[in-house]
């Protein structure tokens, strides 16, 4: 399937969106931007790339907002032939997994396609006036693989944005399972 978007990339503007989250409240880019910035991840519930990050997620997304750099995290993958994605499930995930940020539904994927998010995770740094300043992966991690003693790669992008203004380290892709598009 042909997907008909272009993927956002650094230096352009954030696209802002409206979405339901797990808690009950409806956010937009505005109402989750921190002090000093906002990371919207795109993650879901049953990729197994997103499983093996999600406790290293919950602590850098904590060390993030520490530093005024808000976190929400998006779902925009077809919960109908994928219902372990699906929003009760992404209540449960977001208790079990003590995510310290909202998690989002995104049901008409337009948001996914707005970032040009391709897959599970795909993460963006975006700094306190709405432009993305990274697009990247959490650390070099893969499936399974111990974080121990890995280079921080989102947090140190983040802190660095926080502190300079810009990122001039290298930015790595994200690696996942793909967005799961509806037909």
């Amino acid at each position: 399937m042909g997907l008909k978007y272009t993927p956002k990339s650094n230096n352009e503007k954030a696209p802002d969106f409206s979405l339901p989250g797990v808690d009950g409240k409806t956010w937009s880019l505005n109402k989750a931007m921190g002090e000093e910035g906002l990371v919207v991840m795109f993650i879901c519930n049953h990729c197994p790339y997103v499983k093996s990050i999600r406790e290293q997620l919950a602590i850098d997304a904590q060390d993030l907002i520490n530093m005024g750099v808000n976190v929400v995290a998006i779902m925009s993958n077809d919960v109908d032939n994928y219902p372990e994605d699906s929003f009760a499930n992404m209540q449960k995930i977001a208790i079990a997994c003590n995510y310290p940020f909202p998690y989002l539904l995104d049901e008409s994927q337009q948001v996914a396609k707005a970032y040009g998010a391709v897959c599970t995770p795909d993460i963006f740094g975006i700094n306190q006036q709405g432009t993305i300043k990274y697009r990247g992966r959490l650390n070099a991690a893969g499936i399974d693989t111990p974080h121990e003693g890995l280079k921080r790669d989102l947090v140190e992008a983040m802190k660095e944005m926080v502190e300079t203004g810009e990122i001039k380290s290298k930015q790595f892709p994200s690696m996942g399972c793909s967005i799961k598009w509806k037909s």
